[in-house]
C-alpha cells in the first residue's frame, strides 16, 4: 500500500527524496544529518547513506535506531529490511575500537576492542601487520606510537573507525586573554567579547571531543572566532594554516584586535617572512613547497619547530595530500579543522576524519540565516546562448575544449553587465576560472582585476576600496574564492568555475553571506551557457548548496534582449 511519505528509500543506501512534496524542506533537513547529496533533478534529490556519513551522525550522538526511525518516518513504503540491519551494523562499528596510550611504555599504543572477534578480523589484513599491529591480549593490540596516524588512516578505509583516547600533549603554555572591551556588572569575559550562541556551543562541543575535531559553520559565520576561542580556552602555542597570504593577514588582524597578543608574539610563515613564534600562521602553500618534483618538502619541519598544544586547520576541506601525511606524525598535538564544507572533490573526506577528526559541530546555512547572522541569499542560473561562430567551433571540439569553450563564452560580459545595471549602487564582484576571460571582463566593464599575479599590496588597496565603497565592482579570479573579507559585497556573478566542484561554488556564495543592512539580502548569479557541457557541470556545483536548502531560479540571459531578471 502506498504511503504519504517523501522518499523512497532503496535497499542499495540510495534515496529519492520528491522535490514536490509537502514535507521535502523537513526531510532534506534530517537527511543532511546522516547522508549525502548525490544528485538535485528538478523532481527527485537523490541522497545516499555511507559509512562516514553514519559515522560522522554517531560521533555526534545519533543511534542507529533513531537513524531508522527517521527513515520510517520519511519512506512512502517502509525501509528495505537489509539497509537497517547494514545501517546497524556501519553504527555498530562506530566506538567498538578505541586507541589509548600505553600504561608505562610513550613508544607503544593500545588499540582495544570489547569484542575479540573483531581484532581477530583486523589480523587477517596484511596492512595492519606492515603497521605492526600486533595482538597482545585477548582484548588488545598493540601498535608503535609513532603509527598512531596511519593506523587510524588505514583502519577508517578498511571499515572500523577509531575514537583515539591516546590523549595529547599540552604544548607551551601562552597566556592568552580578551581584550577588555566595555564592561558592565554581570557580564561575562565571553559577553564582553560577544561570542555567539552558536559560537560557544562550537567550542564547548570540541573541548568535550578531547582534542581533535571539525567545525563546519557556513563563510561568515565567525569561524575564525571559534578558532581564537579555542586557543583562549586551551591557553597553548599554537600553529594555524591557512589558505592564503590574505587569510593570513586577516587571522594576525584579528588576533591583535580580539586578544592581549602583541606583535612579536605572532608570526607569519609565508613568502614574504619565515618567523616561528608562539602563535604561528603559515600557508599551505609554504608547506608543500619544494625546489623540484622528486625534492622533500622544505618547509615541513614546521609542524615540529615549537612544541605547539594546537594545530588549527583553517578551510580544513582543502588540506593538500602531503599535510595529511604530516599530520599522521603528530596526533599528539591537538587538532581543530574549520571549513564551510567537508566536501572534497578528491574524495578524501575519511582522511579528514581519521587524522583531523570527526564532524564536532555543523549548523546548517539557513538555521543561520534565518536568526539573522548571514544575509539571505537568492541564487539564480542564467542560461547565456552561444553565437552561431562559436557553436561552430564548440560541436567539432573535444570534450574539455568544449567546456573551455562554453565557459568562456563572450557572451556572458554584455549579460554581466545587464546584471550589474539591475543592482545599481550594490557592491558586486565578478569571479571566473579563465585570466583570459577575466581580462576581457574587466576590459568590458571598466572594472579592475586581482588575479594570483597581482602583487599582494594591490590587493589589499583593492579590497579596502571596495570595501569602503569607492570601487563598486571587482572582477576577481580563484584567489577570491576563500578568506577574503568583502563585508559589503551583496552580489556575486560566477562566469566560469572549475568543472563540478562543489566547495567552490559554497565558496564563491559565501563571499556575499556577511549580515547586509535592511533587508539583510543579497544575490548570486551562476552564467551558463545553454545546450553545453557546462549545464552538466553547473548541476553538480550546485549540490552542497541544494543540500543546504538554495534553490537555483533558471532564468534565460540574451544579449539581445533587455530584461534578464
Amino acid at each position: 500500500m502506498t504511503g504519504t511519505g517523501s522518499c523512497i528509500i532503496r535497499k542499495d543506501k540510495t534515496i529519492l527524496l520528491e522535490c514536490g512534496h509537502p514535507g521535502f524542506e523537513a526531510a532534506r533537513t534530517a537527511l543532511a544529518d546522516y547522508a549525502e547529496l548525490v544528485k538535485s533533478l528538478p523532481t527527485y534529490h537523490t541522497y545516499r547513506i555511507t559509512p562516514l556519513s553514519l559515522w560522522n551522525a554517531a560521533s555526534g550522538g545519533r543511534t542507529a535506531e533513531e537513524i531508522i526511525a527517521s527513515l520510517q518516518g520519511l519512506s512512502r513504503w517502509g525501509t528495505p529490511a537489509g539497509l537497517e540491519e547494514e545501517i546497524r551494523r556501519l553504527i555498530s562499528r562506530y566506538g567498538r575500537l578505541e586507541l589509548h596510550a600505553h600504561m608505562t611504555d610513550s613508544r607503544i599504543m593500545i588499540l582495544r576492542s570489547d569484542l575479540p572477534a573483531l581484532l581477530d578480523e583486523l589480523g587477517e589484513f596484511l596492512v595492519l601487520s606492515g603497521l605492526q599491529l600486533n595482538r597482545s591480549g585477548l582484548m588488545e593490540c598493540e601498535c608503535p606510537a609513532v603509527n598512531r596516524g596511519l593506523l587510524k588512516q588505514e583502519l577508517t578505509r578498511l571499515g572500523y573507525p577509531v575514537i583515539d583516547m591516546a590523549g595529547y600533549r599540552e604544548g607551551q603554555r601562552l597566556n592568552l586573554a580578551w581584550k577588555e572591551k566595555e564592561y558592565h556588572e554581570g557580564d561575562s569575559k565571553e559577553e564582553i567579547f560577544g561570542l555567539r550562541d552558536y559560537q560557544r556551543e562550537a567550542v564547548r562541543l570540541f573541548h568535550g571531543s578531547g582534542g581533535s575535531g571539525v567545525v563546519v559553520l557556513p563563510c561568515g559565520a565567525g569561524k575564525t572566532v571559534v578558532g581564537l576561542a579555542v586557543l583562549e580556552r586551551l591557553q597553548c602555542e599554537t600553529l594555524i594554516l591557512t589558505s592564503s597570504t590574505t587569510s593570513v593577514e586577516q587571522w594576525r588582524e584579528e588576533l591583535l584586535q580580539r586578544t592581549n597578543l602583541e606583535e612579536e608574539e605572532i608570526g607569519e610563515y609565508t613568502g614574504e617572512r619565515r618567523e616561528v613564534r608562539p602563535v604561528t600562521l603559515a600557508t599551505y602553500q609554504m608547506l608543500t613547497h619544494r625546489r623540484s618534483k622528486g625534492d622533500p618538502f622544505v618547509h615541513m619541519n614546521l609542524f615540529k619547530e615549537r612544541n605547539w598544544g594546537l594545530i588549527i586547520y583553517d578551510e580544513v576541506h582543502l588540506l593538500p595530500a602531503p599535510v595529511f601525511r604530516a599530520t599522521a606524525d603528530i596526533q599528539a598535538t591537538r587538532r581543530l579543522g574549520l571549513t564551510a564544507t567537508l566536501v572534497r572533490e578528491d574524495g578524501r573526506e575519511g582522511d579528514v576524519f581519521s587524522l583531523i577528526g570527526p564532524r564536532c559541530y555543523d549548523l546548517p546555512w539557513k538555521s543561520l540565516e534565518q536568526q539573522g547572522w548571514i544575509a539571505a541569499v537568492e541564487c539564480v542560473e542564467v542560461i547565456v546562448p552561444m553565437e552561431s561562430a562559436l557553436r561552430s567551433r564548440y560541436i567539432y571540439a573535444g570534450g574539455k575544449e568544449q567546456f573551455r569553450l562554453a565557459a568562456g563564452n563572450p557572451a556572458k560580459a554584455e549579460v554581466a553587465e545587464q546584471i550589474i545595471a539591475a543592482h545599481s549602487g550594490a557592491a558586486v564582484l565578478v569571479i571566473g576560472q579563465y585570466l583570459d576571460q577575466l581580462e576581457a571582463l574587466a576590459d568590458f566593464l571598466e572594472a579592475p582585476l586581482i588575479t594570483g599575479k597581482t602583487p599582494q599590496r594591490e590587493r589589499n588597496e583593492l579590497y579596502a576600496a571596495f570595501n569602503e565603497g569607492s570601487l563598486k565592482v571587482l572582477v576577481v579570479s580563484k584567489v577570491a574564492n576563500f578568506a577574503v573579507n568583502l563585508p559589503d559585497a551583496s552580489v556575486a556573478i560566477e562566469v566560469s568555475g572549475a568543472y563540478g566542484s562543489r566547495q567552490e561554488e559554497a565558496q564563491r556564495l559565501g563571499r556575499i553571506l556577511r549580515p547586509k543592512p535592511d533587508e539583510n539580502k543579497a544575490y548570486f548569479y551562476t552564467l551558463v551557457t545553454g545546450d553545453s557541457r557546462e549545464q552538466e557541470f553547473a548541476m553538480r556545483r550546485r549540490l552542497f548548496l541544494t543540500e543546504q536548502g538554495y534553490e537555483y531560479a533558471v532564468r534565460a540571459g540574451d544579449p539581445q534582449k533587455e530584461a534578464i531578471l
